[in-house]
């Protein structure tokens, strides 16, 4: 009974485990250095997402509304895209992961607000933020911030 379980359950916790790489078609990474090696490198900025991925409601409906819009799919690749997840689910992510985006908290996220879009430029500074989603469709505000700071390629 216990493994039968097991196997019903285990492609759930495959899928809330994947990180946003596979979403609309964009390449979400989950470390902070590498991200700002990546802007450095190829001279972009960093849109970073906070996001409570298993409890935030906002989070979750933003993901849905904007992430597989055609328009973000075209901005986001003039950024180096930060997915920084903190679940209240700990089993969701590595102890080294979740450890790194707790770091990551006081540094960008000082408020604990979720959902969370930073942009950074390559050198690490703060450019803008928008935080919170109204869950009623309206991304305007999230894609006027994304394309008032890319670097077209």
């Amino acid at each position: 009974m216990k493994f039968t379980l097991f196997l019903i359950l285990l492609p759930f916790a495959i899928m809330a485990q994947a990180d946003l790489s596979s979403v609309a078609g964009t390449d979400w990474g989950t470390n902070y250095d590498k991200a700002m090696e990546a802007a450095k490198k190829e001279n972009k900025n960093v849109l970073v997402y906070f996001t409570g991925s298993d409890w935030c409601h906002p989070c979750k409906m933003l993901k849905k509304d904007l992430f597989s819009t055609s328009d973000f799919k075209t901005m986001a690749s003039d950024y180096i895209l930060l997915y920084i997840d903190l679940p209240r689910n700990k089993k969701l992510l590595t102890p080294e992961q979740l450890q790194h985006n707790k770091e990551l908290l006081p540094k960008l996220n000082k408020r604990g607000i979720f959902p969370l879009f930073k942009i950074l430029d390559s050198q690490g500074d703060e450019l803008d933020e928008h935080s919170g989603y109204s869950m009623n469709g309206e991304i305007s505000k999230h894609l006027a911030l994304l394309d008032k700071y890319r670097k077209k390629s």
